[in-house]
């Protein structure tokens, strides 16, 4: 018999970028490389363990706008010609490191792996990646909640609660068209918290979110039961909060797993290492070195003499920390199942895109773990937030914290001088918005189009992703160019609408460009 309950939550979100004026854009990449490095391993991870009876139960939300590329058309021709021309760098590297045979025995391991994701992607599943997931969830194995629209940081937009409204109705609309049932959770974007938005997420369905630690222990009243059981807001949701202690074990690369000497080496990548005409056939048409996805280096240490991977190696480590992490969750369960009237339950939520990109062998941990856990001990047992729900009769009532993820936990990343520029626009924009919405609650079919454009600006221009980057520094042009392209479109399709001089080649260029969100209605800001 179990003695408390691990929740594995897994948060799978890229922001919305799709350039169809361009043959070749390097930032589609960040999609390509998820599919084939987290996706796809996370879905034979999965589709092994089911054919092997192991049970387990993992919580993974998918964001709308990761979800509007996985299945669009040209963004699935474009990761078909992707993976083509990664199977064909792989063959010449293969060829290439015959007299090598550590690196010969790595390059074949690529050219399997970049094979099997084209198998996995465009004929087991059909193009559809979705429904791996959709399969998952059906048998009681996945539990998949949804996201913001377009993972717009909700406390920076409490000044018009519509823009709010919006960005939590448009998500569980995409949800119910993909996966034909109402999502029971939902993953506020960067854990952003403000009191008072769990009425909102009642107004639309959702039954649970996440907090951060913080928005727990510095809530109101003071939590029973610090983070290891749910609580209910005054509107009757349900919230969970973070557990550092199994979130820093996997996350952190100083102190975490991912930083073991024996992993893979993110940073070291044949598009950097080798002569720049072997690979300028395989980088962005720019000309520009990028990472290829061909690494033969584990981390080794703080030293520029990196040493040959060994996959061996860093699979045993994998089911070491896998072991060790449960070990850990299962004296976690045996103090605090001493301490609580009930079977406490441990959450530990972490952003997809570090199982198997940033950390190579994740995908491999986390399939130990499951089998590990439903192997090899009785004392946890891995659950979703909604099973949980069901296992008491009554929950004790707190008002979280306002609160986030990040540095220093309150909304720094995303209000800092890099990028507090942007949120007097996008106010205006919400206030123009609305204000539209009202005054054509009855439009003719071209000012329909106008409006939902208008709808689809300022949600992509309100992605909390661009003012993340700005802060980091990684990609800055590209957000802030992103940031204003969105708000001009808005303007001036707003201004179009308001003078009724409608450009309709200019109209049909925005929509081609930024077509997220096909079923969209511009009335949810009225």
């Amino acid at each position: 018999m179990a003695k408390g309950y691990l929740a594995l939550v897994l948060h799978a979100h890229l922001p919305f970028v799709r350039h169809p004026e361009y043959d070749n854009f390097l930032e589609e990449n960040w999609l390509f490389e998820a599919i084939t490095d987290t996706y796809i391993p996370l879905v034979n991870v999965f589709d092994n363990l089911i054919n092997d009876n192991v049970d387990f139960q993992v919580t993974i939300s998918i964001s709308p706008t990761l979800a509007g590329m996985l299945k669009d058309e040209l963004l699935i021709s474009r990761y078909l010609r992707h993976l083509n021309k990664l199977i064909m760098l792989a063959e010449m590297e293969v060829a290439r490191t015959r007299s090598d045979e550590r690196i010969n025995k790595l390059a074949v391991m690529y050219l399997d792996k970049f094979k099997d994701a084209k198998y996995v992607f465009f004929e087991k599943y059909g193009k559809n990646l979705l429904s791996a997931f959709k399969k998952f969830q059906d048998m009681g194995k996945l539990e998949i909640i949804t996201c913001c629209a377009t993972h717009g940081y909700l406390p920076l937009m409490d000044l018009y609660k519509s823009a709010i409204k919006a960005q939590v109705k448009i998500a569980v609309n995409e949800y119910e068209k993909i996966f034909g049932r109402a999502p029971k959770g939902l993953w506020l974007p960067e854990c952003g918290y403000h009191p008072g938005h769990d009425e909102v997420l009642k107004e639309f369905g959702i039954k649970y979110f996440f907090v951060e630690t913080h928005g727990i222990l510095y809530g109101t009243p003071r939590p029973k039961y610090g983070i290891y059981s749910p609580y209910l807001t005054k509107s009757g949701v349900s919230v969970f909060g973070r557990d550092m202690e199994s979130s820093k074990a996997v996350w952190s690369s100083k102190e975490g797993y991912p930083g073991d000497y024996n992993y893979r080496e993110y940073y070291r990548d044949i598009g950097f290492d080798l002569d720049y005409n072997y690979v300028k056939p395989f980088i962005n048409s720019c000309g520009t070195r990028i990472n290829v996805g061909v690494k033969y280096y584990k981390i080794t240490g703080e030293t520029n003499n990196k040493e040959i991977y060994d996959r061996s190696a860093a699979i045993n480590t994998a089911a070491d920390h896998a072991g060790n992490f449960m070990f850990n969750r299962e004296k976690q369960v045996e103090h605090l199942s001493g301490v609580m009237d009930r079977k406490p339950i441990i959450v530990s939520p972490y952003d997809a895109e570090l199982f198997g990109h940033w950390w190579f062998e994740g995908p491999e941990w986390l399939g130990f773990l499951l089998r590990k856990t439903h192997f090899d001990q009785d004392a946890i047992k891995t659950i979703t937030p909604s099973k949980y729900l069901e296992l008491y009769d009554s929950y004790p009532t707190i008002t979280p914290s306002q609160s986030s993820w990040g540095y220093k936990g309150y909304s720094e990343v995303w209000l800092d001088g890099s990028n507090n520029w942007i949120y007097r626009h996008l106010h205006k924009m919400a206030e123009l918005m609305t204000a539209a919405a009202r005054d054509y609650m009855e439009s003719n079919p071209l000012n329909t189009r106008v409006l939902n454009q208008m709808a689809r600006e300022l949600l992509l221009a309100q992605s909390s992703d661009w003012a993340f980057i700005m802060k980091t520094g990684t990609f800055v042009d590209y957000a802030v160019k992103r940031t204003k392209d969105h708000i001009r479109r808005f303007l001036v399709l707003h201004d179009q609408l308001r003078r009724s001089e409608i450009d309709l080649n200019m109209l049909g260029e925005i929509e081609r460009r930024d077509s997220v969100f096909e079923n969209i209605d511009y009335r949810i800001y009225a």
